[in-house]
């Protein structure tokens, strides 16, 4: 055993060698140990204290992993007074462990295992860990405490099924190490493990209530962590807190709001402290608006000029203007946190609330003599208007007139601002903006588009007429057209001969850009100016073959299919077959390029709309296409699992991004490529729209890459063209034959079935279903089984049932204290979410009607009650849209058979209360002499002139409007039979038969 011991020292020295050869040996001979063998060993080395600290520290890291990997492969296996002896040993070992490094490692090894053993119904199989916190708690020795504590924050749930008992005594465990004032460390630790324990139980908030008396030392805790400045871990427990339990700190709502606004400005309080507690406030406008907003008043008027000055933290950089790499920004330093904060907090707590503030601290930044103010309030504005839209919107013309006089700014950096202020509010506010202020700004913008001695900021002025352009109205667009080209031309024609010249590219890259965005709006007008960019633009497309060239060459790739779009085929056909040329030899070194290069996604849609202009022309090239586009579409996305201790490795890679889960694992993707694969995907839905039965010798390969990807979640637009391209791709097999169809809707059917049942998000749902009912009307009758069928209305059944519990819960929203006119705006937007996913089910409904007409009504019986509750008298009215739109289709495909429904939809169809829009619905069913409205022999026609009467007394509907006018010309048409229209009237009140009179005779109501 001994020589094992040796071996296993030598193991694990080679596991930390620098020496990637030695160290991949050691790792190759660690994964041939037996678990069982593996197990011992490294419990052995763990308390082993000759190894020293880095041989035990990584023995520690290793038996977590293999605990967290191979627990059940060995631990139940072991014999039940082995499994004691490791259990004990563990808590005798880090109790006596010296080091408090290796005493936490110790603890994160402890904590593993007290997961492993809490099974899935909360019963804890190790009542002597519960036992040890507890004593450990309450223990006369600091690391005996800080034990304790540390692994409650790790395993905060450990309690399981039995924590209701044990709350009085958790509680206590946490406040007295709270108060702990002689060991500072002690509190610390309190701190982590009271936030880990309130996020467990984010919801509860009989927890929340009962732990109240906690906060304020918590607070107190983490204010002095802040003066002492050493560690930020606290405040991040608090960030955790307001993200994730915001109404738990209510009470302690204003201290944390004083803190901040005394912490802020104090340059003596290191900078990510103070980023830190700006977060905490930031979180909680976004969490808790309303609770925010009603104590927020008085300190918004101190917190947002500290934030503004933040913004005003910036380095004088001579060369900056003149850069041609737009490096980027340093999203840590205060300038650009403090930007970041501005903007959520006018979206969190809304313009009505923030705007004041920002306003009143503004004039006096513009007219700052140092240019730093005039940027930051510039940069501000350009914030803000996404949050303090409606406010915003009523002051844009004297917002325009204090910062247009920017763009003459001395200070390139406050043009470079005002140019972004320009164009971020022309996206915001399109296209008002472009209407109101057109004269001003599109001169303006040209004119610092010619300050050639400064590329950044022309190439800026560039970007921003990109955001005026992309979404002004053609009309206004068009009239500035001779101007805007000539400057263009000019531009592109300096900053090419640089290019040659000097190697500079940065405002050749804009420029480009923005005569794509110029050409998309002004469509045909712009086919008078093709000559003039196309031979310059074919030419960069040709030659622009360098590294450092691949953006600018996938920029003019874009740019020219943009123009082709533009233009038309008749234009742009006579450069089609050069355009193909360069594009495939562009495409056919695609294998060089990585994932992420940029020209990627400019040549896949570049192709996509030049699909588009040349329709099944497209058709021959589609086998050049196809390789590049499929690869790409099909990129597998780097994942990784890792320790706390490997994140280390990776917090400075861009490029990845990473979730918790659990408190030793984090789970990471790397986001490169998948806007490209999202592209890609988008591009292939295209093909298969456009070219139909061309494409038809390619649904295979795309069916069966895209139906996969329903279940790609890490990127919502991969999954919505999975799904959106299902019914082009069945579509365009038609052509294949029957077989080939079923073949393909029998791969399909169960995958999409099984994503609109697992999808997380409703936006996404709605596709699905959206895809699913266009799948159903090109396949129509028979295409699903009596299975799949009951299986897809039990989805539409928790839909129909999440959208009534949704619904349930803004209504206890508008009941909740922190209410207000804001939260109401965010409860309306949540509710036009819903009623989106309504409509899909409407969707859904309508293609299975279509279908199968009266068959399906056995399987719509199962929902039946909620499309009844959706025509409730208390429901909204859009609720009541879908529900008459759905027994529309009953009633349309339903045949005589539906006459089982008619006391579902009649009655609310002759509701005198409903809107208009039902009354326009119920003369279609009259002009259409629909019998079960009519009713037998007509017998419903008292009740529908009585319906109409009421609707006039009750002025439901205005006479002059187009519902008003069919109504009447019902009401005449049926006086036209006098014997039936005064049957009719008979049934009627005095009052009815007054208000019919006067609907009729309009010039009688003076009169009478």
């Amino acid at each position: 055993m001994a020589g094992d011991e040796e071996q296993f020292r030598q193991l694990l020295n080679g596991l930390l060698s620098p020496d990637n050869e030695i160290r991949k040996q050691a790792e190759d001979t660690y994964d041939t140990v037996s678990s069982d063998t593996k197990l011992q060993l490294l419990l052995g080395a763990l308390f082993e204290e000759s190894l020293g600290e880095e041989l035990r520290s990584m023995a520690a890291v290793l038996l977590r992993r293999f605990l967290s990997s191979s627990f059940d492969e060995v631990f139940p296996k072991l014999p039940p007074h082995a499994q004691t002896s490791i259990r004990g040993q563990l808590l005798a070992g880090v109790l006596q462990e010296g080091n408090p490094q290796l005493r936490k490692k110790m603890c994160d090894v402890i904590s593993e295992l007290a997961h492993a053993l809490l099974d899935e119904e909360g019963n804890n199989l190790w009542p002597e860990f519960l036992h040890f916190l507890f004593e450990s708690a309450n223990s006369n020795q600091v690391h005996h405490k800080e034990v304790a504590l540390t692994l409650f924050s790790l395993v905060p749930g450990t309690f399981g099924n039995q924590q209701a008992q044990h709350l009085g005594m958790i509680r206590t465990m946490l406040l007295s190490s709270l108060n702990d004032t002689a060991n500072p460390t002690v509190q610390a630790l309190a701190v982590k493990a009271t936030s880990s324990f309130l996020l467990l139980h984010d919801s509860e908030a009989t927890i929340h209530k009962g732990f109240a008396d906690l906060l304020p030392p918590m607070l107190n805790i983490i204010a002095a962590s802040i003066e002492q400045g050493d560690d930020d871990a606290l405040l991040k427990s608090l960030v955790d807190v307001a993200e994730t339990c915001p109404k738990y700190l209510r009470p302690q709502l204003e201290p944390i709001l004083q803190l901040t606004v005394k912490v802020l400005p104090d340059d003596n309080i290191p900078e990510a402290f103070r980023h830190l507690l700006l977060e905490v406030v930031v979180t909680l406008a976004e969490t808790a608006p309303g609770m925010v907003r009603k104590v927020s008043g008085k300190y918004l008027a101190q917190l947002i000029p500290h934030v503004l000055n933040m913004m005003t933290d910036l380095e004088d950089e001579e060369d900056w203007s003149v850069s041609d790499e737009l490096l980027e920004e340093d999203n840590d330093s205060s300038s650009v946190v403090a930007e970041s904060s501005l903007d959520r907090l006018a979206c969190g707590l809304g313009g009505k609330t923030v705007l004041p503030h920002i306003n009143s601290a503004l004039s006096q930044m513009l007219n700052s003599q140092d240019w730093k103010h005039r940027h930051a309030a510039l940069m501000a504005i350009s914030a803000v208007g996404e949050g303090c839209h409606k406010q915003m919107e009523a002051m844009l013309p004297q917002i325009m007139d204090a910062i247009i006089v920017f763009l003459r700014d001395s200070h390139p950096r406050v043009r470079f601002a005002a140019c972004n202020a320009i164009g971020q509010m022309a996206t915001d506010f399109a296209p008002t903006f472009q209407k109101k202020f057109h004269e001003m700004v599109v001169p303006g913008l040209l004119a610092v588009m010619e300050d050639a001695a400064n590329p950044r900021v022309q190439a800026h002025a560039g970007a921003a007429l990109v955001n005026f352009s992309e979404v002004c109205p053609k009309n206004i667009l068009t009239t500035y057209l001779p101007t805007i080209i000539g400057q263009l031309e000019r531009i592109l024609e300096a900053k090419f001969t640089e290019l040659m010249e000097k190697g500079t590219k940065l405002v050749l890259e804009q420029v480009v850009t923005t005569i794509a965005s110029v050409a998309d709006t002004a469509e045909e007008n712009f086919l008078q100016y093709y000559d003039k960019f196309m031979p310059c633009l074919m030419y960069i497309i040709e030659n622009a073959n360098s590294q450092e060239l691949r953006m600018l060459r996938g920029k003019t790739i874009e740019c020219v299919s943009l123009i082709g779009l533009a233009v038309g085929p008749d234009k742009f056909m006579t450069d089609a077959g050069k355009m193909m040329d360069l594009l495939l030899k562009a495409q056919t070194n695609q294998d060089e390029m990585s994932d992420d290069d940029p020209q990627v996604s400019y040549l896949i849609s570049a192709w996509a709309r030049v699909c588009k202009i040349m329709g099944k022309r497209f058709e021959p090239y589609l086998p050049l296409v196809m390789g590049p586009v499929l690869k790409t579409a099909s990129l597998k996305p780097e994942v990784a699992l890792l320790d706390n201790e490997d994140m280390n490795t990776v917090d400075n890679e861009d490029d990845w991004q990473f979730v918790s889960i659990g408190e030793q694992q984090n789970f990471g993707i790397r986001t490169a490529g998948l806007e490209e694969k999202a592209t890609a995907c988008q591009m292939l839905v295209c093909y298969a729209r456009e070219l139909k039965d061309a494409f038809a010798d390619y649904t295979e390969e795309v069916v069966k890459l895209m139906v996969p990807m329903l279940k790609f979640y890490f990127h919502d637009g991969v999954r919505t063209a999975a799904a959106e391209s299902l019914p082009y791709l069945l579509e365009c097999a038609r052509i294949k034959g029957a077989l080939y169809l079923q073949e393909m809707w029998s791969f399909i059917c169960p995958e999409l079935l099984k994503a609109i049942e697992t999808e997380p998000e409703n936006e996404v749902l709605s596709e699905h279903m959206y895809s699913m009912a266009k799948c159903i009307e090109v396949l129509g009758s028979g295409c699903l089984s009596e299975e799949q069928t009951t299986e897809l209305v039990k989805m539409l059944d928790k839909v129909l049932t999440n959208h009534f519990e949704r619904a349930n819960k803004r209504h206890e929203k508008r009941k909740d204290e922190d209410y207000d006119e804001v939260v109401e705006e965010q409860l309306l937007d949540e509710d036009d979410e819903d009623t989106y996913a309504l409509s899909k089910v409407s969707d859904v409904l309508h293609s299975l009607f279509a279908a199968y007409g009266s068959q399906f009504f056995p399987f719509f019986d199962a929902i039946l009650p909620h499309i009844v509750h959706l025509l409730s008298p208390e429901r909204s009215w859009p609720d009541h849209q879908w529900g008459l739109c759905i027994f529309d289709d009953v009633i349309e495909y339903g045949g005589p058979n539906c006459i089982k429904y008619t006391d579902h939809f009649l009655q609310p169809l002759l509701d005198a209360d409903e809107a208009p829009h039902v009354y326009g619905y119920l003369c279609d069913l009259i002009d259409a002499n629909h019998p079960l409205v009519l009713g037998p022999n007509n017998a419903n026609l008292p009740n529908i002139v009585a319906l109409f009467a009421e609707a006039f007394i009750k002025e439901a509907i205005e006479r002059s409007s187009e519902v008003g006018e069919r109504m009447v010309l019902v009401l005449q048409q049926l006086q036209a039979s006098p014997d039936v229209f005064s049957v009719v009237l008979q049934h009627l009140s005095q009052q009815q038969q007054h208000a019919i009179h006067i609907f009729l005779n309009p010039q009688d109501s003076t009169a009478s």
